[in-house]
Formats: C-alpha cells, structure tokens, sequence
C-alpha cells in the first residue's frame, strides 16, 4: 500500500507528537530521579529525550519536506493564542539546540556543577518546548484543523 505525501505527512505529525511526548515524560522522570540522587537513571531518560528529540527533528524536516507548512483554520483569540504558542515554541525551540549540546559536554566531561547550573535554565525550556510542542499539534490536527 502506497501511501500520498498528504497521508505521509499526517503520520508523521501524529508519530512527532508521540517523540514530543515521549521527550517530556523522560524529562521529568529524568528529573526526579536526579532530585533522589539516581544519578545513572537520570542520565538514561536524559539520553532518551535527546534521542526523541533527535528523532523530532528528522522527522519533523521529513514532513515539512513532503506536505509543507499548514495554515491554523481557527479564528479570533483561538488564532492569536495559536499563533503566540507556536512563536514561542519555534524560538525556543532554536534556542534548546546549543544548550542542550552544553548540557551533553558538560556531562560528557564530568563537569556536573556546571552542568547542574545550566540545566536549571535548559529543563524548563526543553520541557516547554515538548508540551507546546503536543498542544501545537493537537490544535493544528485536532481541534481546529487546518488548510492546504
């Protein structure tokens, strides 16, 4: 069975969704289990997220690349709210690349003072990245849908 670039498109979405989900459950399981000093599987749901979101972004330019940008069908607040989440979603989402990688380095190094002060600004940024990362997909696609 073929599948158009459309049909493509929409599972990509949906299995995104699932990575972005997937990342923000490994975030803050991964930070409670720091918070109790499991330091080993800390740094394996910190592994996981970054893989999910690795895995985001090849997906993510794979989609964009077949079916391209949509255009938001809701309208009023409901258009501004979209809108607003997802420029703050797309900028921060920029923004989690390097800090993420300083985040890597750092631990990679054994340098976990450091890497213990950055993560206090890269957590809740990534885990806002991956929740409006959901709620962008689920207004797009589910709630008010959108137009080719």
């Amino acid at each position: 069975m073929a599948f158009t670039a459309e049909q493509m498109g929409d599972l990509l979405a949906r299995f995104n969704a699932g990575l972005n989900l997937t990342s923000l459950l490994l975030l803050l399981t991964g930070f409670f289990f720091i918070r109790r000093g499991q330091v080993a599987r800390h740094r394996a749901c910190m592994i996981g997220a970054v893989t999910a979101s690795v895995l985001f972004l090849v997906f993510y330019v794979t989609r964009f690349s077949l079916t391209g940008t949509h255009s938001f069908a809701g309208e009023g607040s409901a258009r501004t709210i979209y809108l607003s989440v997802l420029f703050t979603h797309m900028v921060l989402a920029v923004v989690i690349v390097p800090l993420i990688l300083r985040l890597l380095y750092l631990a990679s190094r054994e340098r976990f003072e450091e890497h213990k002060r950055w993560a206090r600004w890269t957590f809740p940024i990534w885990v806002y990245v991956s929740a409006t990362g959901l709620l962008v997909y689920a207004m797009l696609y589910h709630v008010y849908g959108f137009t080719v």
